[in-house]
């Protein structure tokens, strides 16, 4: 595959808002419209159907083990569970998430990792770090760490690290997972310079896709190597979220939107969200 490569971009749904927290489950593409106020599936025809509407901006999605989809609810701070196909309260981070609650990622033991901002991006506050909490599957939560430079994806690397994209910080960073589920021996898994990662999603190969929120590709990156391969996106559209899968795990999807300057008078309120893909395999070497 060549460096970059556009002409192969494919697209899934369109006349969305802002696409964010892809995730492949059951055969569909999850995710959340977070200014649409709603969770979503689509299949790979293009079938696009509402699992759930907020009356929040819902941000990062995951699975218990027993199959029940978690959601954040980013403004109140609150983990949501999707029961009969309504929302109830699976943990309050109240006092431990710092200004919104954002993307998330859940174990194969049911643990959720949540991001929190440090500070409301959209009031054009100043800012200040943030961290992560975790949610144990009963609900009780802790911060597991702190003083991140805007968390933001996440994904669970086959290592058994947590790999988080410190968007203002323009690196990867990794922890290890204690069995206690704190996160420890924080490192930086690769840089980014001049870039501001959003969402990752993992290769069977151990490289990370990652959504590049300033350039507007997404970007494949290996540990300590940084950005190996890149695949822009069309003027005027970038990227929020990546997720891979398909029936083979060879499809790359992307969350698009137009750049967040934009948005921040308009609230993101307008529809120029489309969710893309590319099939890896296609056209590689």
């Amino acid at each position: 595959m060549g460096q970059e490569d556009t002409a192969r971009l494919n697209e899934l749904a369109a006349g969305l808002v802002l696409p964010e927290g892809l995730r492949w489950h059951d055969d569909r593409l999850w995710f959340s419209d977070i200014e649409a106020k709603r969770v979503c599936s689509v299949d790979l025809e293009g079938k696009m159907r509402i699992e759930l509407e907020l009356d929040d901006n819902p941000s990062g999605l995951g699975w218990l083990p027993d199959k029940t989809l978690l959601v954040v609810s980013m403004r109140r701070q609150q983990i949501l569970a999707v029961v009969k196909g309504r929302p109830v309260l699976h943990a309050d981070l109240t006092g431990l998430a710092l200004a919104h609650a954002n993307d998330m990622i859940v174990d194969a033991q049911g643990r959720a990792y949540v991001g929190s901002m440090g500070y409301d991006i959209w009031a054009g506050e100043r800012f200040r770090p943030g961290n992560i909490c975790a949610v144990r599957p009963d609900g009780s939560a802790f911060v597991a760490a702190d003083g991140l430079a805007f968390p933001n994806g996440m994904a669970i690397h086959r290592d058994r690290s947590l790999i988080v994209a410190e968007s203002v910080a323009g690196k990867l960073t990794a922890f290890d997972i204690a069995a206690d589920g704190d996160l420890r021996s924080r490192r930086t898994w690769a840089a980014m310079d001049g870039e501001t990662p959003d969402g990752i999603a993992i290769e069977e190969t151990g490289a990370l896709w990652v959504a590049g929120a300033s350039s507007g590709s997404a970007i494949r990156c290996i540990r300590n190597r940084g950005a190996i391969q890149r695949i822009s996106l069309p003027a005027g559209c970038t990227a929020y979220s990546v997720a891979i899968g398909g029936p083979k795990k060879t499809i790359l999807f992307i969350g698009c939107s137009s750049p967040f300057s934009s948005h921040a008078s308009s609230r993101m309120t307008t529809r120029p969200g489309t969710i893309k893909w590319i099939d890896l395999t296609i056209g590689s070497e």
